[in-house]
């Protein structure tokens, strides 16, 4: 038996293809600034990376709770590069305002469709992302403080905050 409408089924398996383009997106950051000997930066992206892929399998799992059927769609190539520290973190908090626009949007069809099982699931997403936008937020200021040609000034600024 099925507990989720079929629109908002495929809502979900298309977030979880985001998800998944995200976690890889977030790899292709994690590695601009590996290259760059920028170890604490590369580390938070690459953490960054494996939380998406957990909001992915969040989402998946949910739907097969829920007695629906998973699609996992086709993803994009992520930008492979930067410019700049400051392009590649600024890509990451577009990418974090676009996510709680969608996740906006899933929400949305939940309370339309009176499901109140996917709303409760949803409100674990909704608070996520003002943490995730709000971290991307700070760090692309910090980041354009330092500018590029500071960056270790970034790494000692990570220090802190793993502290």
């Amino acid at each position: 038996m099925s507990m989720i409408s079929q629109a908002l089924n495929n809502a979900i398996n298309a977030q979880i293809g985001r998800e998944f383009g995200a976690s890889m997106q977030y790899l292709q950051i994690a590695s601009f600034f590996d290259e760059r000997a920028l170890d604490l930066t590369a580390k938070l992206f690459f953490e960054q990376s494996d939380e998406e892929r957990e909001h992915a399998m969040k989402l998946l799992r949910y739907v097969l709770d829920a007695g629906g059927e998973v699609h996992i769609p086709a993803i994009e190539a992520p930008v492979s590069r930067f410019a700049s520290a400051e392009e590649a973190v600024g890509a990451a908090l577009q990418w974090e305002t676009d996510v709680t626009r969608q996740i906006n949007h899933l929400m949305e069809m939940a309370l339309r469709e009176n499901d109140y099982l996917a709303r409760q699931f949803l409100d674990w997403f909704v608070n996520e992302q003002l943490e995730e936008v709000n971290k991307m937020d700070k760090l692309l200021k910090i980041v354009k403080g330092v500018g590029d040609r500071n960056l270790y000034m970034l790494e000692a600024y990570i220090s802190h905050m793993e502290a």
